[in-house]
């Protein structure tokens, strides 16, 4: 888990002047010490590695500076409010303004940034995750090159995509660019810093050399999304851009499927006169139960700050998950001033809340690493703002449950855009927990003969050893539960609708109907548990999960392990037996 910095003296309280000489002392000889290692790594640095080495390690000595100097909480909650009421526009009242006749002008002012640093690994896979297949063969990095050439072939205009790439994904990115030499679509790259793991008890570098294998392998770490300013800034390319008119950058996190350039979004931007310009947009999105941990918009300062679960003091924290008080949350798809960037980086004044990352490495030495969030700068910008978007421009995908909502036919795919089914009823995605033998993408896709019909599907439960054969139906709540041992498969052609599948036989068949006013236990308790071991349930009627069985009033007893994700469901007595 990551947490924001509440400063050293959090350890060593200043009661006296004293005191507070004591920790200025200490603080000044962590630096000194910190400064002679930084300067014996770069001796082992070569060429131009030593000139990029030079600006990381600039770049790290600032943030390692402020960890040092941070005194308290980043917050103080007292001083939190509500943003104003104008700061947060819905998005209908942006696209009320339409759109203006050459659409090319504005899109010309507009550069593409995906943050392209993440690995797979997650989701079992090698290489960057940018890479990985998500939809008829096609990855997040061909989905995101066929949605810029799209609107550059329609509107005959010039938007070019820029990645930052991390360490970890350079060398292979780089490769893969040259099969869209001839797409219509200028493609830029830069690295995001690297910087040195610190031992969590020494404050030191763990890395003794420059090199990056053998024992080096895992000392260094990419900084965050937040060292976009500074690596965007230092790569040259920010000059560039703003050289050949470019204003905006869009920036979103490029496994997010649903964020793509938004024209209306754009022209306010673009349309508005000079002297109020907005140089910040943070595009939100109405927080439901499965996002009360998102970081959230809020009036701090007189500014328009991001606030993340990581800063909220935990006496409140469940009141920072409340869908009442705090209802939006940040999607990061954001845009940004190129000029706002220059400046602020000129002026040393992006100021960015510092995330403490712990870490332990493989050897069981913990370590830290200091990081910093891109959304987290916009209290430095003028004129900022947040627009409420529609949930589909949030689509992102993180595991294999997102994996199977995206390839299946609740999306459509055109342009390298996916779209909700018009074929779908409603336009909620379904809530999908695939179990731990789903989670690598090799395993997963093994799993799936095709992936189902889900257009009708509100809830899938897969937990064990689970198949599927070609043509399967899902509808209404699927719960399909395969105990230690045991192996479900489900045959080609099957329709399942509403049913719980336990042991490979379809025990329950729940109906829609003669549902009896009786308290359920919450589907949320049974789907998100917490704590470790084995817990039982109370008894629960199969109207929880969108009915009830056929013998009228019957129950089924639920025990689930926490830890092994296996479930145990039997029969109960209905209460005229009990």
């Amino acid at each position: 888990m990551s947490l924001y910095v509440e400063g050293l003296s959090k350890e060593l309280p200043s009661t006296t002047n004293g005191m507070a000489q004591f920790q200025e002392v200490m603080r000044q000889q962590l630096e000194s010490s910190m400064h002679v290692e930084l300067e014996k790594l770069m001796s082992t640095a070569k060429g131009v590695d030593a000139k990029v080495s030079k600006k990381d390690f600039e770049g790290f000595r600032k943030i390692f500076h402020r960890f040092l100097q941070v005194k308290g909480p980043s917050v103080e909650w007292p001083k939190i409010n509500r943003p104003p009421e104008d700061s947060i526009q819905p998005y209908d009242k942006i696209k009320a303004k339409g759109l203006p006749d050459n659409i090319a002008d504005s899109l010309n002012k507009l550069v593409v940034v995906k943050l392209n640093g993440g690995l797979g690994t997650s989701m079992g896979c090698k290489g960057p995750k940018s890479l990985i297949s998500v939809r008829n063969e096609n990855t997040f990095l061909d989905l995101t090159v066929q949605q810029i050439e799209h609107l550059n072939k329609t509107y005959n205009a010039d938007v070019p995509l820029v990645l930052m790439n991390s360490f970890n994904t350079d060398e292979d990115t780089k490769k893969i660019l040259q099969k869209y030499t001839h797409h219509r679509v200028k493609i830029h790259t830069f690295n995001q810093s690297r910087y040195p793991r610190i031992n969590k008890e020494s404050l030191l570098p763990v890395a003794k050399d420059m090199g990056m294998t053998g024992e080096n392998g895992d000392v260094w770490y990419p900084p965050g999304h937040g060292d976009i300013y500074a690596s965007f800034y230092n790569s040259g390319l920010l000059e560039q851009l703003i050289a050949e008119g470019k204003e905006y950058i869009f920036v979103s996190n490029i496994d997010n499927l649903g964020a793509t350039v938004d024209l209306y979004i754009l022209n306010h931007l673009v349309s508005q006169p000079n002297g109020k310009r907005c140089e910040f947009i943070m595009e939100v999105t109405d927080k439901t139960r499965a996002d009360v941990k998102g970081g959230t918009l809020i009036q701090y300062d007189g500014k328009l700050r991001l606030l993340e679960i990581a800063q909220v003091p935990k006496a409140h924290v469940d009141e920072f998950k409340s869908v009442t008080k705090f209802k939006i949350f940040n999607t990061n798809n954001l845009w940004i001033s190129l000029s706002a960037i220059k400046r602020l980086q000129e002026q040393n004044a992006m100021d960015m809340e510092i995330i403490v990352n712990p870490k332990t490495l493989d050897g069981g030495l913990n370590v830290i690493q200091l990081e910093t969030a891109v959304g987290a700068a916009i209290k430095c910008f003028d004129n900022a703002l947040g627009i409420n978007v529609p949930r589909s421009r949030f689509l992102p995908v993180k595991t294999t449950s997102d994996l199977l909502l995206v390839m299946s036919n609740l999306y459509s795919l055109e342009a390298g855009s996916l779209t909700m089914s018009e074929r779908r009823e409603f336009p909620t995605t379904p809530h999908v927990k695939l179990g731990s033998s789903f989670t690598k993408v090799q395993e997963y896709l093994t799993r799936f003969e095709s992936i189902p019909d889900m257009l009708e599907l509100d809830h899938l439960t897969v937990s064990g050893d689970v198949t599927f054969g070609k043509h399967v139906s899902l509808k209404g709540t699927v719960i399909i539960i395969a105990n230690h041992g045991d192996r479900i498969d489900i045959p080609a052609g099957s329709m399942l609708e509403n049913k719980i599948v336990l042991h490979g036989q379809l025990k329950h068949w729940i109906s829609p109907y003669n549902r009896p006013q009786i308290s359920c236990l919450d589907l949320k308790s049974f789907m998100n548990p917490g704590g470790s071991g084995w817990r039982q349930l109370p008894e629960v009627n199969l109207h929880q999960f969108g009915g009830l069985s056929r013998s009228r009033g019957k129950k089924i007893l639920v025990t689930q392990s926490w830890d092994s994700q296996a479930y145990s469901l039997k029969e109960c007595a209905p209460d005229s037996q009990k």
